[in-house]
């Protein structure tokens, strides 16, 4: 934010989910139980996965990634949206507010460049089983996670700029429970064209370029699984994807509507916001470890282990 705007606007008002002080306390709770589900199911599968060597393959390295990255995303919205729940004024500074923007996005474009890893790995497991090991080597799979940590970085300052030379002048409510680049672009006294144009083509790019590995990648494995002739290889196979092809849907759904479509500052905004920001955080877990018998017996093994040390 250019100083001669701080001058003039230094905090911001968010209207948050509701001004009913009993709805509120009802979706405190909700948001705790979510937030505390997010917290306790990613910590689990990193711990599950880091103790049990049966589950050190590229497969669950990236899973590893996936889950510090959704509890690092549901840690940038959700304990402001409590805050503010309990709070009769709930306001956050101009600078708290680009802060959050910068890692709602570095976070989740991260995440996107993670899961189109995912299914390019699954594409390499079914599709070319035998080449698997020098395909996703160990050295490739860590370069892949710096990549998408730097791409997204890199990224997210592009779009934290559009926002930093921004005048603000006298409208400081944002119709939402946190600060999102589509928000804040309706409050703004500037000329706003060229930034919705650059933010829309960095998402259309972020998001195909993610996006289409995914699509291709799963073309392929389709194709794949229906020639198997052998019933139980094909269950196996929908079986390991199909988990992956849920938290795809979700993320990329709820993210493309959010930034896509016009900001109206209505219940669908609000709902594909929780819906990335802090469901899918929380459901991954659930989506990964219910469908998956790796994971399940990696647990019971976990389990086993800390129960005989305590006896």
């Amino acid at each position: 934010m250019a100083l001669r705007n701080q001058s003039i606007i230094t905090e911001f008002i968010l209207t948050g989910l509701s001004d009913d002080p009993h709805i509120q306390a009802l979706l405190f709770v909700l948001f705790l139980v979510i937030y505390l589900l997010t917290v306790m199911g990613n910590l689990t599968m990193l711990l599950v996965i880091r103790a049990d060597s049966h589950l050190h393959t590229p497969m669950y390295f990236f899973l590893s990634n996936l889950s510090f990255l959704d509890l690092c995303f549901s840690s940038v919205t959700v304990p402001k949206l409590l805050k503010d729940l309990l709070s009769e004024k709930k306001t956050i500074s101009v600078e708290g507010c680009l802060t959050q923007v910068f890692f709602v996005f570095i976070t989740a474009g991260t995440e996107a460049f993670l899961l189109s890893m995912m299914a390019y790995d699954r594409y390499a497991a079914i599709c070319h089983p035998l080449l698997y090991g020098q395909l996703m080597s160990t050295q490739l799979c860590v370069k892949l996670i710096l990549a998408s940590w730097g791409l997204a970085s890199l990224n997210s300052v592009i779009i934290v700029l559009l926002a930093v030379n921004l005048d603000f002048c006298e409208a400081q409510t944002i119709h939402h429970y946190t600060c999102e680049l589509p928000s804040l672009f309706p409050l703004s006294c500037s000329d706003v064209s060229i930034n919705i144009d650059i933010l829309i083509c960095s998402i259309l790019l972020h998001g195909l370029g993610t996006f289409l590995p995914v699509f291709f990648s799963y073309a392929r494995i389709v194709s794949t699984i229906l020639s198997i002739s052998s019933t139980t290889g094909r269950s196996k196979a929908f079986s390991t994807c199909s988990s992956h092809l849920i938290a795809v849907i979700l993320f990329f759904g709820s993210g493309l509507i959010r930034y896509l479509m016009p900001t109206s500052g209505s219940s669908l905004d609000l709902l594909s916001s929780l819906q990335y920001s802090a469901v899918t955080p929380m459901l991954n877990p659930l989506i990964y470890s219910l469908k998956n018998m790796e994971v399940k017996a990696a647990v019971k093994r976990t389990l086993g282990k800390y129960l005989q040390y305590f006896k």
